[in-house]
């Protein structure tokens, strides 16, 4: 006998769950012209910071049509991310956000890919989509009921928080509709008020020129302003997630530490390229070049180390020596902001413009 829709969505729910999917909706397929609108709005104010996921190609991304021809629904999953516990980054290391500790598109994408098989039994068409953008996957976790659009610009999910990602099966089976889950947020602020350097503007938008999620991601200098505010963040930011109490019952339930929550700068700082690509290469990293990591890890050692510590002197000594302008010139601001002048006297800047800047930043700041 043919399933019914309902018989249909109701199986797809109940194996995602079996699976390790966490929550699964239905949506239908039609494009979200709203949401192109407000990405294409963004952009062109500059809130996008020079990032390109999302922002690529908000035609192709907020229409399904263009993942699968003749698409009717989405079926919507959401797979946890253990939520960390609030604690310090000791000296010298760096922290990584909880969504990239570990492959959690991996285990998503296989739930989905059950998902997907599922369909296929029956006769269906069925694209997988997760953290590729090919679809606005927020907007169609909203939709599909997963969660409500949160004023930190994530999904949030009914007492769990934004501790998940998100992926999709788009698919021409016609599947009934998840009916949509009210805002929770109320009058709550904390994400807004709580970001390290304001870059939620207003509830949902985020300047992505301001958040510490892009700039350690951003190819490039990180801006001067917002180096300190990066504290030991080698990846990721949580801050907005951590301050919201919608999350805060799966993230006090998880209790443990997590041995992947972070790494040693000075490990980042020595290792070699391939290295570093084979412990985080699944990243997105600009232009695939370690440079960025590294780059991101002095600033995390002048904002974490001990300036009186040899093996972090002789470190920036190396750095200051480099042929890499961008790592020169980090290495810079972190003798600066460690107190080690000494590691600057005499250093040869010839034309290198981006050290040289450096070098006068820091010679301000200490009126030297």
């Amino acid at each position: 006998m043919e399933l019914t829709a309902d018989h249909l969505a109701a199986e797809l729910i109940s194996l995602g769950l079996s699976v390790g999917l966490d929550a699964v909706g239905m949506a239908d397929a039609r494009p979200f012209p709203e949401v192109r609108a407000e990405l294409e709005r963004r952009r062109a104010a500059g809130l996008s910071g020079g990032m390109q996921f999302t922002y690529r190609n908000p035609e192709r991304s907020t229409d399904p049509g263009h993942i699968l021809d003749g698409a009717r629904s989405l079926v919507v999953a959401a797979r946890r991310t253990p939520a960390p516990r609030l604690a310090d980054v000791s000296a010298g290391r760096m922290r990584i956000a909880a969504y990239a500790r570990h492959d959690h598109y991996a285990d998503l994408r296989r739930g989905l890919s059950q998902l997907a098989g599922h369909l296929q039994t029956g006769g269906w068409e069925t694209r997988v989509v997760a953290d590729d953008n090919a679809l606005v996957d927020r907007a169609a976790a909203v939709r599909a009921g997963i969660g409500w659009w949160g004023r930190n610009a994530n999904v949030l999910l009914p007492g769990r928080g934004s501790w998940f990602v998100l992926g999709a099966v788009v698919t021409n089976a016609p599947l009934p509709v998840s009916e949509p889950i009210d805002d929770g947020c109320g009058t709550c602020r904390r994400c807004l008020d709580g970001c390290p350097t304001g870059a939620i503007v207003e509830p949902g938008v985020v300047d992505a020129r301001r958040c510490l999620a892009w700039l350690v991601q951003a190819p490039g200098s990180i801006p001067r302003e917002f180096r300190a505010a990066l504290g030991g963040r080698l990846y990721g930011c949580d801050d907005c997630q951590e301050v919201c109490p919608v999350g805060r019952p799966d993230r006090m339930a998880d209790g443990t530490d997590d041995p992947a929550a972070d790494v040693e700068a000075v490990w980042v700082l020595r290792a070699k390229d391939d290295d570093l690509m084979d412990r985080f290469g699944r990243w997105y990293i600009a232009d695939r070049d370690p440079t960025y990591l590294r780059r991101n890890a002095l600033v995390a050692l002048g904002n974490t180390a001990a300036g009186d510590d040899r093996a972090v002197a002789g470190l920036l000594e190396a750095y200051l020596a480099s042929d890499n302008s961008i790592l020169r010139a980090h290495a810079v601001w972190a003798a600066g902001r460690l107190g080690r002048l000494d590691l600057l006297n005499g250093l040869e800047v010839g034309s290198d413009l981006l050290v040289a800047e450096e070098l006068a930043a820091v010679r301000d700041r200490v009126g030297a």
